[in-house]
């Protein structure tokens, strides 16, 4: 299995929650690094805005 974003993509996440209201440039996220898949198998990333860095599944990000 491969991942459906690069390095260096911007993407946008899926459903927003209200912690995500703080993130810079309206929820827009740069993938920083691909990470392994988790117990489900689905692949995850680490992705930054500004100073908030975060780690979400592939299912739960979109791109631009």
């Amino acid at each position: 299995m491969s991942h459906k974003f690069k390095i260096r993509q911007m993407v946008r996440l899926r459903q927003p929650g209200f912690s995500d209201a703080r993130t810079s440039a309206g929820g827009i996220y740069e993938v920083v690094r691909l990470m392994p898949a988790d117990q489900t198998g689905e692949l995850s990333y680490r992705i930054k805005s500004g100073a908030i860095e975060r780690a979400v599944r592939e299912s739960e990000i979109r791109s631009l």
